[in-house]
């Protein structure tokens, strides 16, 4: 009987044995993606299984939009919207350089500021910015730097280019006034069958009233314009839509003056009616942003994890609220970020890109909430390291900059395209 035993034993034994051995076999075929170590929480499905395991929403507005340009058949689509800025100069266009000498901006800790460096970049070797553009220190007034730019973008996809913009007259505390550049955008844009929103940026003095003027400023100027966005609402309206910078810096209350059907100095149901798009930032926003009338929310930074909205893992959350209380969710995603070269004392904040994944991270994290808008932070902030722009290789005799390397200057805009066109396959199924 013992030996009966021993012998069941050792069978039992090596039956274990085989089966832990298939199962380590197996587990070894499994795909890597070597992505969640950048999003803790999201699971990264490959393509082929992600529209299986989605059921339709009852809350898209739309149809996937794009369209085909005569010219070369490439293809953009109106949901996918990424950020730009036009505050760049040089001397050739502007007569010194604007923005690439940016400030190194001082910690408000006088300690903590006593530890880095301060002063002014020195262009054109010396930028303020981590990686250097394949266009070098360019300036934003240059027709061949804008013809250059709306090629990039078309090559990514992209649709919508939102433009950073500030009233007649005022700029950020580091540029010059360029209001007179937003026809020559609008005109390149629409030579590549890209369309532009304005992104408001919080000028001083920006209230609920002034932002009326802003609105109908820019409806008046630029609204016939055949490049000028109009999202088309579920009620078959054609909208303007605004993105408001640090919207949350006005009271609720103020707001819903303005975005509120009830509000003392409405703008619905007038002419200048519009989609109004604010920044949550806080948790706490979202309240705000619904209380004050606002018609949806995004996210802007690309820095996972720097504040709740910007934080991937919080999207699910944050769409949830928004179906709820029929808002839009755009979230906004981004190839990395890093803002050293301007603010030396942030270093905490830095967001690797990983030759790209943290960017193909970040896409999942967004389609996975199924939104009906992308965006895209940034094509060319390069202050905060979140372009997508092409970049060059470069070294001087004080500082390397970063670059795309092993991959070609184009990497970013290549990923874009490729994401555009899984997005709106899968705007597809859920619209079916």
């Amino acid at each position: 009987m013992a030996r009966l035993r021993r012998k069941a034993c050792i069978a039992l034994f090596l039956f274990t044995l085989f089966i832990f051995g298939t199962m380590m076999g197996l587990r070894t075929l499994k795909p890597t993606d070597g992505f969640s170590d950048l999003a803790p929480g999201l699971e990264l499905m490959p393509f082929g299984e992600q529209s299986e395991r989605r059921s339709v929403s009852n809350e898209a507005i739309s149809q996937p939009q794009g369209t085909t340009n005569a010219a070369d058949s490439t293809k953009v689509y109106y949901d996918l919207h990424i950020f730009y800025y036009m505050w760049y100069g040089n001397p050739k266009f502007d007569n010194n350089y604007i923005h690439w000498d940016h400030v190194m901006v001082p910690h408000w800790d006088p300690k903590i500021s006593a530890s880095y460096p301060k002063g002014r970049h020195s262009p054109p070797e010396d930028i303020g910015s981590s990686f250097y553009p394949e266009l070098g220190p360019y300036s934003s007034k240059d027709p061949a730097v804008l013809e250059e730019h709306m090629r990039q973008l078309r090559a990514a996809a992209i649709g919508v280019l939102v433009l950073s913009w500030y009233p007649p007259g005022t700029a950020d505390e580091n540029g010059e006034a360029v209001e007179n550049l937003v026809p020559l955008v609008l005109d390149a844009a629409h030579r590549y069958n890209i369309k532009v929103a304005f992104h408001i940026q919080p000028y001083k003095g920006r209230d609920d009233r002034t932002l009326h003027d802003n609105i109908k400023y820019i409806i008046d100027n630029f609204g016939s314009h055949a490049a000028f966005y109009r999202y088309r609402t579920s009620t078959s309206k054609s909208l303007p839509l605004f993105y408001i910078y640090d919207s949350y810096l006005t009271p609720p209350d103020s707001w819903a003056n303005l975005l509120t059907v009830t509000g003392s100095h409405s703008i619905r149901n007038t002419p200048y009616d519009a989609v109004f798009i604010g920044l949550l930032v806080e948790e706490g926003h979202k309240h705000d942003i619904l209380t004050a009338g606002y018609d949806g929310i995004y996210t802007y930074f690309a820095s996972n994890g720097f504040s709740f909205g910007s934080s991937h893992q919080n999207w699910k959350t944050i769409k949830s609220f928004c179906d709820t209380n029929n808002l839009m969710f755009i979230p906004s995603v981004g190839p990395g970020y890093i803002d050293t070269s301007i603010r030396p004392w942030n270093n905490h904040n830095t967001r690797n890109r990983v030759n790209g994944k943290y960017y193909e991270t970040a896409l999942q994290a967004a389609l996975t909430v199924r939104p009906e808008i992308v965006s895209i932070t940034s094509f060319n902030e390069w202050h905060e390291g979140t372009q997508i722009e092409k970049a060059t290789p470069k070294k001087i005799a004080t500082r390397l900059y970063i670059d795309y390397l092993p991959h070609q200057s184009d990497h970013y805009l290549v990923l874009t395209r490729k994401w555009a066109e899984h997005f709106n396959k899968e705007k597809e199924q859920w619209l079916m």
